[in-house]
């Protein structure tokens, strides 16, 4: 499963879109009051990255189990240092309503934080790689 996201940005203008597949969907983030850039930093669309992974998988997972889930809340808190740095430490809290018993759905949450992707994925740590750096004068 191919995943892009993309953002194009100039004055008054802030475009973001994110794809897997075939599947493209435009995000409303709106530019920066004063400057240019996103209203939205990178580190709150990655905590939103981690919450929206796990609330989703919650889902997922309840599903293969038979369990109606009616609810998830899910908070992710961290701090970054100065600029350039990762950030220290990253925790997350979650709230799970649904029809299984009390030890059904800690297991389901437990289950989730072990296969949820953008954890693993932040867990593990990647390469990335700037690719292309195209410059255009003017």
């Amino acid at each position: 499963m191919r995943v892009t996201a993309r953002v194009r940005n100039g004055p008054g203008l802030h475009e973001a879109a994110v794809r897997t597949g075939d599947a493209e969907r435009r995000l409303t983030i709106p530019p920066k009051d004063l400057g240019s850039g996103s209203s939205v930093n990178g580190g709150e669309l990655l905590f939103l990255a981690l919450a929206t992974c796990y609330c989703n998988d919650v889902y997922r997972e309840a599903g293969k189990r038979g369990i109606a889930i009616a609810s998830v809340d899910v908070e992710v808190v961290g701090d970054f240092g100065a600029e350039g740095e990762a950030a220290g430490r990253i925790e997350y809290s979650a709230r799970v309503v649904g029809s299984g018993s009390e030890q059904e759905l800690r297991d389901l949450m437990a289950t989730t934080d072990r296969v949820a992707e953008i954890q693993n994925t932040v867990r593990r740590g990647v390469q990335v790689t700037l690719t292309r750096a195209e410059v255009v004068r003017g």
